[in-house]
Protein backbone atom coordinates (compact mmCIF):
# COMPACT_ATOMS: atom_id res chain seq x y z
CA UNK A 1 0.00 0.00 0.00
CA UNK A 2 2.83 2.41 0.76
CA UNK A 3 4.06 2.18 -2.81
CA UNK A 4 0.59 2.85 -4.23
CA UNK A 5 0.06 5.84 -1.96
CA UNK A 6 3.47 7.27 -2.81
CA UNK A 7 2.83 6.70 -6.49
CA UNK A 8 -0.51 8.52 -6.24
CA UNK A 9 1.13 11.44 -4.45
CA UNK A 10 3.86 11.56 -7.09
CA UNK A 11 1.33 11.65 -9.91
CA UNK A 12 -0.69 14.40 -8.21
CA UNK A 13 2.38 16.51 -7.47
CA UNK A 14 3.72 15.97 -10.99
CA UNK A 15 0.39 17.08 -12.39
CA UNK A 16 0.32 20.18 -10.23
CA UNK A 17 3.92 21.24 -10.59
CA UNK A 18 5.32 19.50 -13.63
CA UNK A 19 2.41 19.18 -16.02
CA UNK A 20 1.12 21.64 -18.58
CA UNK A 21 -0.64 23.84 -16.03
CA UNK A 22 2.25 23.62 -13.58
CA UNK A 23 2.33 25.81 -10.52
CA UNK A 24 -0.37 28.03 -12.03
CA UNK A 25 -2.85 25.62 -10.43
CA UNK A 26 -1.69 26.82 -7.02
CA UNK A 27 -3.13 29.85 -5.30
CA UNK A 28 -1.21 30.30 -2.07
CA UNK A 29 -0.48 28.01 0.83
CA UNK A 30 -3.23 25.78 2.15
CA UNK A 31 -3.68 25.31 5.91
CA UNK A 32 -4.63 22.15 7.77
CA UNK A 33 -7.82 23.88 8.89
CA UNK A 34 -8.79 24.73 5.29
CA UNK A 35 -8.19 21.14 4.19
CA UNK A 36 -10.19 19.63 7.05
CA UNK A 37 -13.08 22.06 6.49
CA UNK A 38 -13.09 21.16 2.80
CA UNK A 39 -13.10 17.45 3.64
CA UNK A 40 -16.03 18.07 6.02
CA UNK A 41 -17.85 19.94 3.23
CA UNK A 42 -17.25 16.99 0.89
CA UNK A 43 -18.65 14.53 3.42
CA UNK A 44 -21.72 16.75 3.97
CA UNK A 45 -22.30 17.12 0.21
CA UNK A 46 -21.92 13.39 -0.42
CA UNK A 47 -24.27 12.33 2.37
CA UNK A 48 -26.91 14.90 1.37
CA UNK A 49 -26.65 14.39 -2.40
CA UNK A 50 -25.56 17.97 -3.02
CA UNK A 51 -24.09 17.45 -6.48
CA UNK A 52 -23.67 21.18 -7.15
CA UNK A 53 -21.36 21.39 -4.13
CA UNK A 54 -19.43 18.30 -5.31
CA UNK A 55 -18.94 19.91 -8.74
CA UNK A 56 -17.27 22.89 -7.05
CA UNK A 57 -15.28 20.90 -4.47
CA UNK A 58 -13.90 18.32 -6.91
CA UNK A 59 -11.01 19.36 -9.14
CA UNK A 60 -11.45 18.55 -12.82
CA UNK A 61 -8.32 16.39 -12.44
CA UNK A 62 -9.71 14.26 -9.58
CA UNK A 63 -8.34 10.71 -9.35
CA UNK A 64 -10.42 8.59 -6.95
CA UNK A 65 -9.00 5.14 -6.20
CA UNK A 66 -11.59 3.07 -4.32
CA UNK A 67 -10.57 0.42 -1.78
CA UNK A 68 -11.71 -2.16 -4.35
CA UNK A 69 -9.10 -0.87 -6.82
CA UNK A 70 -11.70 0.74 -9.08
CA UNK A 71 -10.65 4.19 -10.32
CA UNK A 72 -12.99 7.11 -11.01
CA UNK A 73 -12.50 10.63 -12.31
CA UNK A 74 -14.63 13.62 -11.36
CA UNK A 75 -17.40 12.93 -13.85
CA UNK A 76 -17.65 9.18 -13.23
CA UNK A 77 -17.49 9.52 -9.44
CA UNK A 78 -20.31 12.07 -9.37
CA UNK A 79 -22.34 10.01 -11.87
CA UNK A 80 -22.10 6.89 -9.69
CA UNK A 81 -23.58 8.89 -6.83
CA UNK A 82 -26.29 10.52 -8.98
CA UNK A 83 -27.33 7.08 -10.25
CA UNK A 84 -27.57 5.91 -6.63
CA UNK A 85 -25.32 2.91 -7.40
CA UNK A 86 -23.47 4.10 -4.30
CA UNK A 87 -25.17 6.16 -1.60
CA UNK A 88 -23.09 7.50 1.26
CA UNK A 89 -25.31 7.52 4.36
CA UNK A 90 -22.64 8.56 6.88
CA UNK A 91 -18.96 9.45 6.62
CA UNK A 92 -16.68 9.76 9.65
CA UNK A 93 -12.92 9.96 10.06
CA UNK A 94 -10.51 9.44 12.93
CA UNK A 95 -6.77 9.12 13.60
CA UNK A 96 -6.20 12.03 11.23
CA UNK A 97 -2.88 13.59 10.30
CA UNK A 98 -2.56 16.52 7.89
CA UNK A 99 0.65 17.27 6.03
CA UNK A 100 1.10 20.51 4.10
CA UNK A 101 3.30 20.97 1.01
CA UNK A 102 2.69 24.54 -0.17
CA UNK A 103 -0.69 24.54 -1.89
CA UNK A 104 -1.18 20.78 -1.29
CA UNK A 105 -2.64 19.17 1.84
CA UNK A 106 -2.62 15.43 2.40
CA UNK A 107 -5.09 14.12 4.96
CA UNK A 108 -4.39 10.58 6.18
CA UNK A 109 -6.55 8.65 8.59
CA UNK A 110 -9.19 6.05 9.22
CA UNK A 111 -12.57 6.40 7.57
CA UNK A 112 -15.77 4.79 8.78
CA UNK A 113 -18.44 4.97 6.10
CA UNK A 114 -22.00 3.70 5.99
CA UNK A 115 -22.84 3.08 2.34
CA UNK A 116 -25.51 1.48 0.24
CA UNK A 117 -24.05 -0.15 -2.83
CA UNK A 118 -26.39 -1.72 -5.37
CA UNK A 119 -29.14 -1.89 -2.77
CA UNK A 120 -27.04 -3.45 0.01
CA UNK A 121 -26.25 -1.54 3.21
CA UNK A 122 -22.84 -1.96 4.72
CA UNK A 123 -20.35 -0.22 6.95
CA UNK A 124 -16.71 -0.08 5.94
CA UNK A 125 -13.56 0.90 7.78
CA UNK A 126 -10.78 2.17 5.54
CA UNK A 127 -7.33 3.68 5.75
CA UNK A 128 -7.21 6.64 3.41
CA UNK A 129 -5.27 9.53 1.96
CA UNK A 130 -7.22 12.51 0.68
CA UNK A 131 -5.36 15.21 -1.25
CA UNK A 132 -6.53 18.81 -1.55
CA UNK A 133 -5.10 21.67 -3.62
CA UNK A 134 -5.58 25.38 -2.98
CA UNK A 135 -6.44 26.95 -6.34
CA UNK A 136 -8.00 30.11 -7.77
CA UNK A 137 -11.36 28.28 -7.72
CA UNK A 138 -10.88 27.49 -4.00
CA UNK A 139 -9.72 24.42 -2.14
CA UNK A 140 -10.31 21.42 -4.40
CA UNK A 141 -10.32 17.66 -3.88
CA UNK A 142 -7.79 16.17 -6.32
CA UNK A 143 -7.05 12.64 -5.14
CA UNK A 144 -8.25 9.83 -2.90
CA UNK A 145 -6.84 6.41 -2.24
CA UNK A 146 -8.05 3.93 0.33
CA UNK A 147 -7.61 0.36 1.41
CA UNK A 148 -9.59 -1.80 3.85
CA UNK A 149 -8.40 -1.33 7.43
CA UNK A 150 -6.68 -4.40 8.87
CA UNK A 151 -8.86 -6.60 11.03
CA UNK A 152 -8.05 -6.13 14.72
Amino acid sequence: MRFALRATLGVVLLGLFGGPAGAADCAGTITADEALKAEDARYAAQTSGDFAALEKLFGDDLVYVHSSGRVDNKASYIEVQKSKSIVYRAMRRSNVAVRIYGCIAIISGTGNFDVTGNGKDRSVELLFQSIWAKREAGVQFVSWESTPAPKQ
